[in-house]
C-alpha cells in the first residue's frame, strides 16, 4: 500500500493490501478499497463507498456516499459521482449461472470532468464523454458525447454544458461562451468542441 502518511483513511474504513492511493486523498467511514485498485491524488470518498478490485481512478475525483465502483469501471481525472449512483459491470447477471472473474466484466470508461447525478444508473459497456453531465435518476444505456447533458430513462441528450457544468446557449453560428470556465465552445454536427 502507498505511504499512509500522505493520505487519510478513517478508522472505520477498510483498505486491502496491494492498493495505491495518491497524496491528499481521503477515504471516509465504512468505505472499502479492494485489492489491486489504483487511486489518484486529492480524491474524496464519502461514507459507504466500495471500490472494487483492480479499479483505476484518476486525480481529484469525488465519490459521494453509497457508491460502488465495480471492477471494469475506470474514472479519469475530476469525475464526480453523486450520492447512491450505480455502476454495473455485467450485462446479464444471474445467480444460478454466476459470472465471476474479469473475463465477464464489461468495461465502462468515465472521461475527465464527467459528472453523474444522484441515483443515476450507468449500464456497463459505455463511455461517458469529457465534461458531460448525467442528471439525477437518469439511466445511461449508450455512449454519451463530450459536454452532453443527459436526463431520463433511457437517458437522452437534451442539451450541452460547459466544462464548468453551465448550460450552453449556442448562437446561429453554433458558438457559445461560458463565463465560469472562460472558454469558447462550438457545436458542429452534434459535436461540441472547446478552445
Amino acid at each position: 500500500m502507498s505511504d499512509k502518511n500522505k493520505f487519510y483513511v478513517n478508522e472505520y474504513a477498510v483498505v486491502d493490501d496491494n492498493v495505491e492511493i495518491g497524496e491528499g486523498t481521503k477515504v471516509w467511514h465504512f468505505s472499502h478499497i479492494q485489492s489491486g485498485s489504483k487511486i489518484g491524488k486529492k480524491c474524496v470518498f464519502g461514507q459507504n463507498v466500495n471500490v472494487g478490485n483492480n479499479v483505476t481512478i484518476g486525480d481529484y475525483c469525488k465519490v459521494q456516499n453509497n457508491v460502488s465502483i465495480y471492477e471494469g469501471v475506470t474514472l479519469e481525472d475530476y469525475v464526480f459521482c453523486g450520492p447512491s449512483m450505480v455502476f454495473t459491470n455485467i450485462l446479464d447477471p444471474k445467480c444460478k449461472y454466476p459470472q465471476v472473474g474479469a473475463q465477464f466484466y464489461v468495461k465502462t470508461l468515465v472521461k475527465e470532468g464527467a459528472s453523474i447525478g444522484a441515483n443515476a444508473t450507468i449500464v456497463c459497456g459505455h463511455t461517458l464523454g469529457k465534461h458531460c453531465m448525467i442528471g439525477a435518476g437518469a439511466v445511461v444505456t449508450k455512449d454519451v458525447p463530450d459536454y452532453a447533458l443527459v436526463v431520463g430513462n433511457p437517458g437522452r441528450v437534451v442539451g450541452w454544458v460547459s466544462e464548468a457544468g453551465k448550460k450552453l446557449k449556442f448562437d446561429a453560428e453554433g458558438k457559445a461562451f461560458c463565463e465560469k470556465s472562460g472558454k469558447n465552445y462550438l457545436l458542429k454536427d452534434n459535436v461540441v468542441i472547446s478552445d
